[in-house]
């Protein structure tokens, strides 16, 4: 069993507003960088209380401790702050730890959002394969990957310069045994499909037409159909790393389609 050094932990990425409702945010796989979730997160802090989930590049724990870290971090804050709102949201590989918190303790949030849900990885053939074969890549190949990666997750012309450079360290920052424990994961991951049903929360997918890594378009399509309680939001020139492109923000996208935050222009 491999050892851990450091731990979990939720990192406040500008200011915490404790009157407001509690926004936890579960980030990418590589996506470790301060820079690169204050980004992510630009603007929720008028509306929300934000907690970025931050797992150390030396965390090769499962999906099971991973979804009990947030968990028991986000019952942490609630005991410090008590929230009647508690909003879950989930990027890509951050998608997929929110599904298992939810399975697991679906009474601590009132709203669920998914963003490009890395759910789908298992079934892209070339993924797959490119995870089993992952371990056998030479370290130096690794690095170079990381220089051309940058198209793949988003459009080089929707990104700033100094998002581009945040999302270019955010991928470099993983170190190679890593990115291989996570490649593994996301290809063994499996959720239950009737426990997903009863999950009665409002749940907002959100995916990105242009996403060349994953098929989110289609993997939100399946996810409404098994979420009882499921709304999709396409966003039609975007990328996989959609929260980092200049006029993405996921704060309009709440507000254009939570009722909590529209009527009041903040949430409760």
């Amino acid at each position: 069993m491999s050892e851990v050094n450091s731990h979990s932990y939720f990192l406040t990425p500008l200011s915490s507003n404790p009157s407001y409702p509690l926004f936890v945010f579960l980030p990418g796989m590589d996506e470790t960088g301060k820079d690169l979730m204050r980004i992510q997160t630009a603007g929720l802090e008028t509306a929300f209380d934000v907690r970025c989930f931050v797992i150390p590049p030396d965390d090769l724990t499962n999906w099971d401790v991973l979804s009990s870290q947030v968990v028991a971090l986000t019952k942490a804050e609630l005991e410090k702050t008590p929230r009647p709102l508690v909003y879950l949201c989930g990027e890509s590989f951050g998608a997929c730890i929110a599904l298992k918190v939810a399975l697991i303790a679906p009474q601590l949030f009132n709203r669920i959002v998914l963003i490009n849900p890395a759910s789908s990885f298992h079934r892209v053939p070339w993924l797959v394969l490119g995870a089993i074969l992952f371990p056998w890549v030479p370290k130096l190949f690794y690095k170079i990957f990381s220089f051309t990666a940058l198209p793949v997750l988003a459009p080089l012309n929707r990104l700033e310069p100094a998002a581009r450079q945040a999302l270019l360290k955010s991928v470099r920052a993983a170190p190679k045994k890593t990115a291989n424990q996570r490649l593994s994961l996301m290809r063994q991951f499996d959720s239950d499909q009737m426990q997903l049903h009863q999950l009665t929360q409002p749940v907002l997918l959100i995916a990105s037409k242009g996403d060349r890594l994953l098929p989110s378009v289609a993997e939100v399509k399946r996810l409404a159909r098994i979420l009882p309680n499921a709304q999709v939001v396409t966003l039609p020139h975007s990328g996989h790393a959609c929260l980092v492109e200049v006029d993405i923000q996921l704060l309009e996208i709440l507000q254009t389609h939570d009722q909590e935050l529209t009527s009041n222009g903040k949430a409760n």
